[in-house]
């Protein structure tokens, strides 16, 4: 019996933090701020994570390993079944992030934790996702980009992240569409990805700039 309540315990302080890293950010969120909302003691929280980074990191990880499975199978059936579409491929990308931030249950305050680290600029927590999760973005870099051979490299990856930035703003439903009340959520969120998936081909498909075209003016 000790080992499903080892884990309660440790899924009880991720939930917390969770909460709080979304509603008051990394810097402005304590430890003992966490240990209260859990109900549990600091040990625990050091037991199990060691360090606030740790912490951190590790919220991440519970979505992100979820996430990230689905979109390399998701990217994997693409391939398989569609060889060549860039569409399928765009879709394995948006589809399980905004499925995920449509469960409120478990996924609302996460998607607010994500705007958290985009404006924090956490060094520690860049290098952890870098580390753990740029293999996906590497892998839908290959497949999008032998889809349109004429981009370089470097302008592949600026499109690459751009639409990531676009969906992060989609997944947080915080535009200018607002969901009709007459429409579920789902059904919400199911144009919102396929809106963005054919922006995203666009972007994707429009031609290559040219060498000199570097100013804005």
């Amino acid at each position: 019996m000790g080992k499903p309540a080892s884990f309660s315990t440790k899924d009880r302080i991720l939930g917390a933090a969770e909460e709080l890293f979304a509603q008051y950010g990394f810097a402005g969120t304590s430890l003992r701020q966490v240990t209260s909302h859990a109900d549990v003691n600091i040990a625990a929280v050091n037991y199990h994570f060691g360090s606030k980074d740790n912490l951190v990191n590790e919220v991440f990880r519970r979505r992100m390993d979820e996430m990230s499975a689905a979109r390399l199978s998701q990217l994997e059936q693409a391939r398989t079944a569609h060889p060549g579409e860039l569409r399928p491929l765009l879709a394995a990308f948006v589809e399980p992030a905004l499925a995920m931030a449509q469960d409120r249950q478990s996924g609302g305050a996460f998607v607010r934790v994500i705007a958290r680290a985009y404006a924090e600029k956490n060094d520690n927590l860049r290098k952890f996702l870098s580390d753990h999760y740029g293999h996906v973005l590497r892998e839908f870099g290959k497949a999008i980009g032998a889809c349109v051979p004429g981009l370089s490299k470097e302008e592949l990856y600026w499109r690459l992240d751009f639409l990531a930035g676009s969906l992060t703003y989609a997944m947080a439903d915080f535009g200018l569409i607002k969901r009709p009340h007459n429409i579920s959520e789902a059904a919400h969120r199911s144009k919102a990805a396929q809106e963005l998936i054919h922006f995203a081909e666009a972007g994707f498909r429009a031609s290559a700039r040219a060498p000199d075209s570097t100013s804005l003016t």
